[in-house]
């Protein structure tokens, strides 16, 4: 046993050696061929590259590095791509909107998305409509409208292009007309200013006045309406005129049927007009025979009439008229003495009265927005006229609710025979 033990040592040592290096490929910790032959395939697919592997790849899978080749390297999962020059992201930024050449520069914002074909033409439109809003502001706040330059027809009331408008609460505008009231039934509301001249203060309800300006209005932009008078190669008058019933011609100093400039025809005097006429009159009766002030017959001092011309005048707040005298109606009515009845809307005017054409011995006074003053008789033939008009002075309710310009209105009534 000893002696065949020492023959094969050599011959074992030398396969041995031999046949431990395939074994080597199974790894350490394989005990027999036969319990690694079991891994082998898993270990198998691991070696196909190459045909001696280093220990560590026989150890847990992990997965293969990044090379520069690697596309994990061109597509990280976190971190987006760099910008280049020819990449897209830093064309379109991420957060602005795309624009082109010839979108308009306030269109794009760098917070709103992009627009659309409609969106960006209401955009536009809405642009266009606010274009001048800070000149337009300014006028609005002060109140100041652009006179018109004798454009026929002449609208009396605002348009404002203003995009805000600021104006009085309706409480307030609802006490204004109720102090307006009280001072028409007050004791000094109507007075007696000389023989044949009555003055009603606030005799026209602030409501009442709403509607008359309205309906002026609508007559005065429409055929025969407003426009600025002016004599035969002289100056134009410093208001607007329309007539109604019959045409009152400054040139000829004649009333006619038709307008000679234009051929129009004078719209006719609505009835509701007609009416506060009349009742004015028989106001200023019935204060006449209550008071014991004037004659014993206040029908005589101011006879009753019911008008068939109205001449409607606008004035600005820098217009004015001269003393004159209402006389170019038939002398029927001239010589009966039939009143003049004069409206006031809007802001106040300094009216001049008097015997003679001379303001510095004309009597003065006050015409708000509702009086009516009442001339016939005795001063049917009174020189009158208008010196001047106290800017900002017309009620809220006329400026609010009438949209009445900056101005004065005036409707004088009469009867031509």
């Amino acid at each position: 046993m000893a002696g065949g033990d020492d023959k094969r040592k050599p011959a074992s040592s030398s396969s041995s050696s031999r046949r431990r290096k395939p074994a080597a490929r199974y790894g350490p910790g394989c005990e027999s061929s036969s319990e690694c032959q079991k891994e082998g395939p898993y270990l198998s697919s691991h070696s196909v590259s190459s045909k001696k592997l280093p220990p560590q790849m026989l150890t847990q899978v992990q997965p293969p590095k990044k090379s520069v080749d690697s596309p994990w390297q061109m597509v990280p999962p976190v971190q987006p791509p760099k910008k280049s020059v020819d990449s897209p992201w830093q064309m379109v930024p991420p957060i602005q909107p795309t624009t082109s050449v010839d979108s308009p520069p306030q269109i794009v914002t760098p917070v709103q998305p992009p627009q659309s074909v409609d969106s960006l033409n209401q955009l536009a439109s809405s642009v266009q409509i606010t274009k001048s809003l800070d000149s337009a502001s300014n006028s609005c706040a002060s109140g100041s409208v652009v006179p018109d330059q004798g454009a026929d027809p002449f609208d009396i009331c605002r348009v404002s292009k203003c995009s805000v408008e600021v104006k009085r609460s309706l409480l307030d505008i609802n006490r204004e007309k109720r102090r307006a009231k009280e001072l028409g039934k007050s004791a000094n509301a109507l007075q007696h200013l000389r023989p044949g001249m009555v003055l009603l203060k606030n005799f026209l309800e602030p409501n009442d006045q709403v509607k008359i300006i309205k309906q002026c209005r609508e007559f005065g932009i429409g055929t025969g309406g407003f426009y600025q008078p002016g004599y035969r190669d002289g100056p134009k008058l410093s208001l607007r005129m329309m007539c109604l019933g019959k045409n009152w011609d400054p040139d000829s100093y004649s009333y006619g049927d038709i307008r000679p400039f234009d051929g129009a025809q004078p719209p006719k005097i609505p009835e509701s007009l007609t009416k506060f006429v009349k009742d004015a009159i028989e106001a200023s009766h019935a204060f006449l025979k209550q008071s014991g002030q004037g004659t014993s017959n206040p029908s005589k001092e101011i006879p009753p009439m019911s008008p068939d011309i109205c001449i409607a005048n606008f004035y600005t707040t820098a217009g004015k008229l001269g003393l004159h005298q209402d006389k170019d109606e038939a002398k029927s009515s001239l010589n009966k003495g039939l009143p003049v009845v004069s409206f006031s809307l809007g802001d106040t005017a300094e009216f001049l009265y008097g015997d003679a054409r001379d303001e510095a011995k004309a009597s003065k006074i006050k015409l708000e927005s509702g009086d009516v003053l009442i001339f016939g008789g005795q001063s049917r033939h009174i020189f009158h006229g208008v010196s001047s008009i106290t800017p900002k002075t017309a009620p809220t309710y006329v400026t609010d609710e009438a949209n009445l310009r900056p101005g004065r209105l005036n409707l004088t009534f009469r009867q031509y025979q």
